[in-house]
């Protein structure tokens, strides 16, 4: 038994030995030292969590960093491939996670890491998935496919479905009271950020998500740091099966009285890349009551021959750099008739006048913009931005106006008629740079940008005013007479260089210390030459009408500020540091002499925001932000320029710059399991050294029995001025949203300071708008109705001699629909009614009526249609609108050819091609729909 274990012994050894030999001469395979790992943190809805704390840790490794705003994190060097990973932030459970990954692998890319809300896992067990409206601190999220719309509906019919949104007939969108001023495609600008343009001809079966964000700028998106007032952008993220494709609609109308539109939109979508090309041109009318409810203004009468192609493109170049860039051309030919009649006011008496004005506008343009985003490495980010853009435009001007001056000095009648022909040929250009660094240790960050605008324009005037003046309230007797004409010149150069440098200093794991530092230069040179026309045709110098300038304005801004992010709040306070200096010359004609001025200013800004959130579905926020505005150079120009003789202005070189204090707050909540949604705002504003006309009347003879007013206008700084608005916005979604009841509201309150002769009065006004439109959705979207009402009470008062308070009542009744019948014929129509009350000699309650039908020829992919429009049906359109100012009150009468129709075919198309994919798996996206390559 011994010798057969130790034949057993030898054998094993032997063997052993032989795979020794063997090894040690087979090559060795490169042991992997480094590694990168990296990922994305979201929330419960995708949304990403920008600036969580990550720290990956292992047997060799200790690391820790903080996602970006698009929630990526990105380790460097990792020894291990086996680590332990712990995510935190204020108000998410801290989410701990153990990964074994192949030790081969040189780049680990983790799978979405989901933080869950603290307070809503605790307070909002009941709801039955994600919520349709989700509120972030800056963004308010809606799932679109919530909201069903009938096939081939573009996006601003998605919208209109929307609580809080508010989309009117020429492609305006007002979210919960505030105007949306840019439209973004997936987090990319899109189309040059034409809002219109991009809700108009974007089709809503492609959409994911509609997000409403408040822009502050690329710089606070980077940094955290939020500077000013918010804009409102709309990102439309698309989804994923629809992020590969191309989708293409042309339209063709033609119609009487030379009324056309033609449009062309093709787009097509490669995940991140998205080529766009929109076409349109159109002859419409001007001055027609808008067939959306929400909107009361009126364009002046008249008609408008335009276009607007563009053309947009965004791209990942490589893995780092994104580049966007558009081309917008855009033409304009307009033809306007203005009748108006009003009062003006002055502790002189009363005036009464009417003005008649045809007006020829046409004008064209281009702009170029582009945009190179360079993701450097994981700490550093390069963003160039360079602007391009050049007009030609001209005028033609008639206008004829009739003042009857009621004035303590005595009775005047003046008539003038101008005739004026202008042309402006201008072009500008600026360059701006933003570079981000992002230390190792969380949320510590610097940032630098600075850039620079340029504008120059040229305008050649050929002014012809005729002054009479008649004895009576008739143009019987003419007691004098005179004629001007001048040929006017004018150049205007302007330049602007800003820099901002930013820098957050992490105090703990819930407050950051902030920095700002912000200069703005803006130089002016300006310069016009008159000439007067003599009667033999031949130009004569009018030196006395030459207005020559140059001036710079320069404010510096010192921001240090304390944020403060809690589970459920954030707070930041601070305070900014403004001196502001101005300073110009000028010649003065009267003594050709260059006359010098200059002013300093310096003044401390509070800075507060504050936010409170008790889940994704309510939230309240209030803000106080302060901006200076420096007087134009005119207003403190030391010297009269008398280039008009019955309007002579005084410059006062003692003005000071205005400044605004701005208070807004809103409050937002949305019930899930009840698709109830309610949302207050309130923006108030009051004006310190606000600048104020001073309108000085001087009353010169004529004649034995009739006298003729001189303005002399002057400029002060008065305090007081005031205006505050308070919204409301309550909608409820019932039987599965088929019907939605929608309730919208607005008080406002304005306080407006003026001066007249020396003597100081004001107008105060107050708005009182209720708005109520329910929806309905019947038989699969095939019956759509939208029924509507308004009330506004609009009342204004101004104190001064003669001065009568002014109340307007108007009631609204509306309705739009579709309704869908067999053989794809699909009926629409619109109508408003309005009962006006208050204006005096007007006492009409138009109807406007606009119709048409469609007849579908659809396939699998495309969809062809006859169609046939009839606009304004009773031809009952003679709105009248109202404008109210301290000095005059002004109405203008809408009467123009507005009956007319269009027939036509539009040309649906659309192919796709899946879900963007990567080695066999679907592509991560960030929480604006970008996605990660």
């Amino acid at each position: 038994m011994k010798h057969i274990f130790f034949i057993l012994f030898l054998m094993v050894a032997t063997n052993l030995k032989a795979q020794q030999i063997i090894n040690k001469d087979a090559p060795k395979l490169p042991a992997r030292e480094f590694r990168q790992v990296s990922g994305i943190v979201q929330d419960s809805t995708g949304t990403p969590v920008a600036r969580a704390t990550v720290i990956l840790k292992s047997a060799k490794d200790s690391m820790a960093t903080s996602s970006d705003k698009d929630g990526i994190f990105i380790f460097e060097n990792v020894r291990e491939a086996t680590f332990l990973l712990t995510v935190s932030e204020v108000g998410f459970t801290t989410k701990v996670s153990r990964y074994l990954n192949n030790e081969e692998t040189k780049k680990i890319v983790l799978a979405p890491i989901i933080l869950k809300d603290q307070y809503y896992q605790l307070k909002q067990v009941n709801v039955n998935g994600t919520p349709t409206i989700v509120y972030k601190t800056d963004t308010v999220q809606y799932r679109a496919s919530d909201y069903k719309v009938p096939a081939y509906s573009t996006v601003d019919q998605l919208l209109k479905k929307m609580e809080g949104m508010e989309v009117g007939a020429d492609g305006t969108l007002v979210h919960q009271g505030q105007q949306v001023t840019k439209a973004k495609l997936n987090g990319k600008v899109f189309g040059g950020g034409n809002v219109a343009q991009a809700i108009q001809n974007l089709p809503a079966s492609i959409v994911d998500k509609i997000q409403i964000v408040d822009d502050y700028g690329d710089q606070a998106a980077r940094t955290g740091i939020k500077d000013g007032a918010p804009s409102k952008t709309l990102n439309i993220t698309t989804r994923a099966d629809k992020s590969i494709g191309t989708i293409a609609r042309i339209v063709s109308q033609e119609g009487n009285h030379g009324r056309y539109n033609e449009q062309l939109s093709v787009q097509h979508i490669n995940a991140n890349r998205v080529l766009n090309l929109i076409g349109n041109v159109s002859s419409t009318v001007n001055g027609v009551a808008s067939t959306s409810p929400t909107s009361s203004v009126i364009s002046t009468p008249g008609t408008t021959r335009s276009g607007s192609p563009t053309f947009s493109y965004t791209d990942d170049w490589g893995s780092k750099i994104v580049a966007t860039g558009s081309y917008v051309y855009n033409f304009n030919n307009t033809n306007s008739i203005s009748n108006t009649y009003g009062f003006a006011n002055s502790s002189n008496g009363l005036s009464n006048f009417i003005n008649n004005s045809t007006v020829k506008n046409s004008s064209r343009g281009n702009t170029v913009k582009f945009q190179l985003e360079d993701n450097l490495d994981k700490s550093n980010y390069l963003q160039i931005n360079a602007t391009f853009n050049n007009i030609n435009s001209s005028a033609t001007t008639s206008t004829l106006t009739s003042n009857l001056n009621y004035f303590t000095t005595g009775f005047e009648h003046p008539v003038v008629n101008l005739e004026a022909v202008n042309s402006t040929t201008g072009h500008g250009y600026g360059l701006t740079a933003l570079f981000v660094h992002t230390f190792k240790k969380p949320k510590r960050n610097f940032s630098i940008q600075a850039g620079f605008t340029q504008s120059n324009s040229q305008i050649k005037g050929d002014k012809s005013t005729e002054y009479r003046y008649y004895l009576d309230t008739t143009q019987n007797t003419l007691v004098k007479d005179s004629l001007s004409h001048l040929i006017i010149n004018k150049t205007s150069n302007s330049k602007v260089y800003r820099s901002v440098v930013t820098y957050v200093e992490p105090l703990t794991a819930r407050a950051l210390l902030e920095f700002t530092g912000q200069i703005r230069n803006a130089v002016y040179d300006n310069k016009a030459i008159s000439d007067t026309v003599l009667a033999n045709g031949q130009l004569q110098e009018l030196t006395r009408l030459e207005n020559t300038y140059h001036f710079s304005f320069t404010e510096t801004r010192a921001t240090v500020d304390y944020r403060y992010s809690g589970r459920k709040s954030n707070l930041s306070l601070g305070a900014t540091f403004v001196p502001t200096a101005l300073s110009g010359t000028q010649v003065d004609n009267n003594t050709a002499n260059n006359v010098s001025t200059s002013r300093l200013d310096f003044r401390i800004i509070p800075v507060f925001r504050y936010s409170y959130s008790w889940s994704t579905s309510e939230r309240f926020q209030i803000a106080y932000s302060g901006i200076n505005t420096e007087p134009e150079f005119q207003q403190i120009q030391p010297f009269i320029d008398r280039s008009d003789p019955n309007n002579i202005i005084i410059g006062n070189p003692n003005l000071k710059p205005t400044f605004t204090h701005s208070v807004t707050a809103s409050y937002n909540k949305y019930f899930p399991n009840d698709k109830f949604n309610i949302s207050f705002n309130v923006d108030g504003r009051l004006y310190d050294n606000q600048v104020a006309t001073n309108i000085v009347q001087i009353t010169a003879p004529i004649s034995a029995t009739l006298n003729k007013t001189i303005n002399e206008i002057n400029y002060v700084n008065i305090n007081g001025d005031k205006a505050i608005t308070g919204g409301y916005s309550i909608s409820k979604q019932l039987n599965d949203r088929n019907y939605y009841l929608g309730l919208n509201g607005s008080i406002t309150y304005g306080y407006f300071n003026a001066v007249s002769n020396s003597i100081s009065y004001h107008t105060s006004q107050w708005d009182f708008n209720e708005r109520f439109g329910p929806q309905i959705s019947l038989n699969d979207n095939k019956f759509i109705i939208s029924p509507y009402i308004g009330y506004e009470v609009n009342r204004s008062f101004t104190n001064t001699l003669n001065a009568t308070s002014n109340t307007i009542q108007t009631t609204k009744l509306a309705i739009d629909g579709q309704i869908y019948l067999p053989r794809n014929f699909q009926l629409h129509y619109n109508a408003i009614k309005n009962y006006i009350s208050g204006f005096t000699n007007y006492k009409q309650n138009p109807l406007v009526i606009n119709a048409g039908f469609e007849k579908r020829f659809s396939m699998r992919t495309q969809s062809l249609a006859l169609t046939f429009d009839v606009f304004d049906l009773l031809h009952q359109n003679n709105f009248l609108q109202q404008s109210v100012t301290p000095q005059s009150t002004t109405y203008t009468q809408s009467n123009t050819l507005s009956r007319y129709f269009l027939v036509g075919l539009k040309l649906n198309l659309q192919k796709w091609g899946g879900t963007p994919m990567h080695n066999g798996q679907p592509l991560k996206r960030r929480g604006d729909g970008s996605f990660i390559h």
